[in-house]
């Protein structure tokens, strides 16, 4: 299952959908942006998860269904916190009857805007109306806030650093997932860290081939492909896909070997940027170092 928050378009489309997730064997939902704000886009991998109902808000995307490989019935709804406390207090009371209304175990995940420890917002010193609210509504509702392992903040601008990105489970919840853990994702061009639940620890199978579309790009790839095609002469077509593997991939390491290694370089002085800054530490100079990096990497 994978959630994404803002997607700023008023329509998504298969298209869009099967772009992202790498294949077709995907289902999906989502609520649209109003103009360039918002929108909320939830997909599964339609040969584990089997969707039942469908129920939409402004903020929240909830789809019922069953995890057939356990046959668990549960719910997920992805969250996209209002910003004003009278607001909020509507999406929490929608989130309430949804939930009473689904009578399953439930998972929300998203980011909620709001914050339920003093801790948790860089130079806080109190929680505010809106916090304690959202805190009480936890309380209220039953659920567990699970634990970020390896990160304190999952916000970052400037130098205003939150965690308003959480996942709230129900007791049942974790009943069928005892193992549940939450870490941070890297944050790469965001403001945001992805939140990555991981119910259990899954064995790496054989490592696919995949294309980058940077290759289509380049202006001697297409030439490459029909020389070395042609080179193969007249054998079986998937033989001829295999064997085309082998000069792919030297064509490649020749070409674009080094780019995730600095990408990967790029992606770690940004972490330590945005470490400084959650240790207290923020200048103008911080500043425009990751706006310089953050520049170089999309590049």
């Amino acid at each position: 299952m994978l959630g994404l928050v803002e997607t700023k378009r008023e329509v998504v489309t298969k298209f869009d959908v099967v772009q992202l997730w790498g294949n077709d064997a995907v289902g999906w939902e989502y609520v649209g942006a109003e103009g360039a704000s918002g929108g909320l886009l939830l997909m599964w991998d339609e040969t584990i998860f089997k969707i039942g109902n469908c129920y939409k808000g402004d903020r929240w995307l909830c789809v019922e269904g069953e995890l057939t490989n356990r046959s668990f019935h549960c719910a997920i709804c992805l969250v996209y916190g209002a910003h004003t406390r009278n607001e909020k207090l509507v999406v929490w009371e929608e989130l309430s009857f949804l939930s009473g209304l689904c009578q399953v175990p439930f998972c929300f995940m998203g980011d909620f805007n709001e914050v339920v420890k003093v801790e948790e917002r860089k130079g806080a010193t109190t929680l505010t109306g809106s916090a304690a609210d959202f805190k009480s509504w936890i309380q209220d509702m039953e659920l567990v806030d699970l634990d970020l392992s390896n990160r304190l903040f999952t916000w970052f601008r400037g130098q205003s650093c939150s965690r308003i990105d959480r996942m709230l489970v129900t007791l049942e919840w974790l009943e069928e997932f005892p193992d549940t853990r939450l870490r941070g994702g890297p944050r790469g061009l965001s403001d945001h860290f992805p939140v990555v639940m991981e119910a259990a620890r899954v064995g790496r199978g054989p490592r696919p081939f995949r294309s980058l579309d940077s290759w289509f790009t380049h202006e001697g790839f297409l030439r490459m492909v029909k020389e070395e095609w042609r080179s193969l002469g007249e054998v079986r077509f998937l033989d001829k896909l295999k064997a085309m593997t082998i000069p792919l991939g030297r064509w490649h390491r020749e070409n674009f070997g080094s780019m995730n290694m600095r990408i990967k370089k790029f992606e770690e002085e940004i972490k330590k940027v945005d470490d400084m800054v959650s240790n207290g530490v923020h200048d103008g100079t911080l500043e425009a170092r990751r706006k310089a990096l953050v520049s170089s990497c999309k590049r």
